[in-house]
């Protein structure tokens, strides 16, 4: 029988991968915003596209990082005080891409656009390639002591794995957020959303195979769970093929579904590569933070689950519904600005 533990662990996984979904697409296209539009009305269609959900999407990061907080205390602590600075610089992006939406349409001047565009670039990307390096890290192995303290140096945390694994969890955002695009804008800007998402299969192909190999060279995680990770890889492929396949035939919502899977599949697999441990010592695995030495006293992690089995319907259902009404394309004959 699964134990209350391992069960959070769970939950803390399914909403990373909710995370990365939702905001992952978010994210691409506040990425695209600086390529993809021609012109301040797309800019602007692109911004609306995702206006009434990248708040919201944004929840699933604060309920998963609320959840490790309450169920692991252990990681939490290790895990954000190790990774103090790149998480600020999340939170600055997140901050300062979130007032960029909401300012950038209170002027008119040219400086005042740009200006809040460059913030809205770089705030869509950074957290996908810091996150993407954290999560690195996680399966490659980190210095921690007997004490459960961290004390890692520049090279420990940004070497050439992680920063490959930072650049594909980015590109993939890119990828699934034009993806999205072709599902929210129409005529020319969405056959470039499309063209442009072809043209960038290839160069993340590469990556993953990249970091697949250097997972593979680079850390343990296939001694303990090779036969489920190879499984998840081959589906993996399987859902990159069959984008780039739906693309061609210009089913947008399929091929946005596939960029999803394969998202759902990496995340998911950074999660089944670690368990049982939620973080891997460099050091010595006797000082590895598992499920069970970082986890909550039974009590609270009994009440936690009682009160998020009675909230989590109402929270999926208003997010679905959320969905369901902004689901119509968006043109530039809007003048309603997120």
């Amino acid at each position: 029988m699964m134990e209350l533990s391992e069960l959070w662990f769970v939950l803390v996984g399914v909403l990373f991968v909710g995370f990365f979904f939702l905001e992952g697409f978010d994210f691409g296209v506040g990425m695209s915003t600086a390529f993809l539009a021609k012109t301040d009305g797309e800019r602007r269609v692109l911004i609306n596209s995702i206006g009434p959900f990248w708040d919201a999407n944004e929840v699933w990061l604060i309920t998963a990082g609320g959840a490790m907080f309450a169920a692991f205390p252990h990681w939490y602590a290790t895990l954000f005080s190790g990774f103090y600075t790149p998480l600020v610089v999340v939170l600055l992006a997140l901050i300062g891409r979130g007032v960029a939406f909401e300012f950038r349409g209170k002027g008119e001047t040219e400086t005042w656009k740009k200006t809040w565009d460059i913030v809205i670039l770089f705030g869509s990307m950074l957290p996908p390639f810091l996150f993407g390096v954290v999560f690195a890290n996680l399966l490659q192995g980190l210095p921690i002591d007997k004490n459960m303290e961290m004390n890692a140096g520049l090279f420990d945390v940004v070497n050439a794995y992680t920063v490959v694994g930072g650049v594909t969890v980015t590109v993939l955002c890119l990828v699934h957020g034009l993806l999205f695009a072709t599902l929210r804008t129409i005529g020319t800007l969405q056959e470039r959303a499309r063209k442009q998402a072809k043209m960038l299969l290839v160069p993340l192909a590469v990556l993953f195979v990249a970091f697949a190999i250097m997972t593979y060279t680079m850390t343990d995680i296939f001694e303990a769970r090779g036969t489920i990770l190879t499984i998840m890889a081959v589906l993996g492929v399987i859902a990159f093929v069959l984008s780039g396949y739906y693309m061609s035939k210009k089913k947008d919502g399929w091929a946005f579904a596939m960029t999803g899977t394969v998202i759902a599949l990496a995340i998911s697999g950074v999660f089944v590569g670690m368990f049982p441990n939620v973080m891997i010592s460099s050091i010595d695995s006797a000082f590895n933070l598992t499920v069970y030495n970082a986890a909550s006293g039974a009590y609270s992690l009994k009440v936690m689950t009682i009160v998020a089995l009675s909230l989590l319907p109402f929270v999926l259902g208003y997010q679905i519904w959320s969905y369901f009404v902004f689901h119509k394309r968006v043109h530039e004959k809007e003048h309603l600005e997120y």
